[in-house]
């Protein structure tokens, strides 16, 4: 017969292994509001992603989704504060692309973006579009090489700043044509475009929903688009790929949760932002900002953010890009 201390002592060891066995997601998840961190300011393509999906998750699931905004340092406060957060499938990140440049540029990341995160799906991907004042005397990429080459380091090109998507395509650019032009760096796109519309600039790699109306009202020049693969909204517009095979560089989108988030959520969360993404208003919505839906598997998304990170490491080694 056990007496009552035995009893006591054998509930105790039970709930001790229940309390310490795999974590789950609950089967109503979610059962609360879902937080989205959006690692940069309102406004911005991130933002609006995350804000179409969101509002997307909260019709189809019966749960809210919210986006909350944590932009600065590089988007490095945002993918911190989700990284450091409650790994219980509540917290997810929104990123664009720059978390996997900004361990090739930066001296101090403190973030693992392979260790520290579960990928759930990549959202998006956008061109941007390579334009220049109508007074460079280039009507094509061939042609800009050339000029390059023939006024080594003369040439100039704005960006939205260091380690942003403007600024690495064109050091992909330089890297895999082997030319020289040099950088200057602007805080945001509207600066830097308002400098090449003034000819001051010469160059940049634009995103789409900014450069498309310039270039159709003739103020700049669109040479190419930096995808793999020509873009609808400007079907006449060549992609880099075809003057300089192999060049790929997409601004992208994707959606992460902590590490240790329970694969029961990843899978429910996968799931629900996959049909979103198909979704016809969703893909009608991109359309207007010149991106395209993905919806990949998170293996599919993990592969992507390795090679990712190994392509622009080598791009920032080549092209010695150190920021602090």
């Amino acid at each position: 017969m056990v007496s009552g201390v035995a009893r006591r002592a054998l509930f105790a060891l039970a709930c001790v292994v229940l309390a310490n066995g795999p974590t789950q997601a609950q089967p109503d998840y979610p059962s609360r509001p879902v937080r989205i961190i959006v690692n940069s300011a309102p406004g911005g393509g991130t933002d609006i992603l995350a804000r179409v999906l969101a509002q997307h998750a909260s019709k189809s699931s019966g749960q809210q989704f919210f986006v909350e905004n944590r932009g600065g340092a590089a988007g490095q406060i945002g993918i911190e504060a989700v990284m450091n957060s409650t790994a219980d499938g509540y917290t997810l990140l929104m990123t664009p692309s720059t978390l996997t440049v900004n361990p090739a540029v930066y001296k101090k990341v403190r973030y693992d973006a392979q260790k520290d995160f579960v990928p759930i799906t990549q959202v998006a991907s956008i061109s941007n579009v390579l334009v220049v004042h109508p007074s460079v005397p280039a009507n094509t990429v061939a042609e800009l090489i050339a000029l390059a080459k023939s006024k080594p380091g003369e040439l100039n090109y704005a960006s939205a700043g260091a380690a942003s998507s403007p600024h690495m395509c064109m050091e992909l650019l330089k890297h895999m044509a082997g030319i020289d032009l040099q950088h200057i760096p602007f805080k945001g796109t509207g600066p830097a475009v308002t400098e090449v519309l003034s000819g001051r600039i010469s160059a940049l790699f634009s995103n789409l929903l900014t450069g498309k109306p310039l270039i159709d009202a003739g103020k700049l020049k669109a040479l190419a688009v930096s995808g793999g693969n020509r873009v609808a909204s400007v079907p006449n517009v060549p992609t880099v790929a075809e003057t300089v095979p192999g060049y790929a560089a997409l601004q992208w989108y994707g959606l992460l949760a902590p590490a240790g988030t329970p694969p029961a959520a990843v899978d429910k969360l996968h799931k629900e932002f996959a049909t979103a993404l198909r979704a016809p208003e969703v893909i009608e919505r991109l359309a207007q900002d010149g991106a395209e839906p993905v919806g990949s598997t998170p293996a599919e998304f993990a592969a992507m953010i390795k090679s990712e990170m190994e392509k622009w490491a080598a791009v920032a080694r080549a092209a010695n890009i150190q920021a602090e």
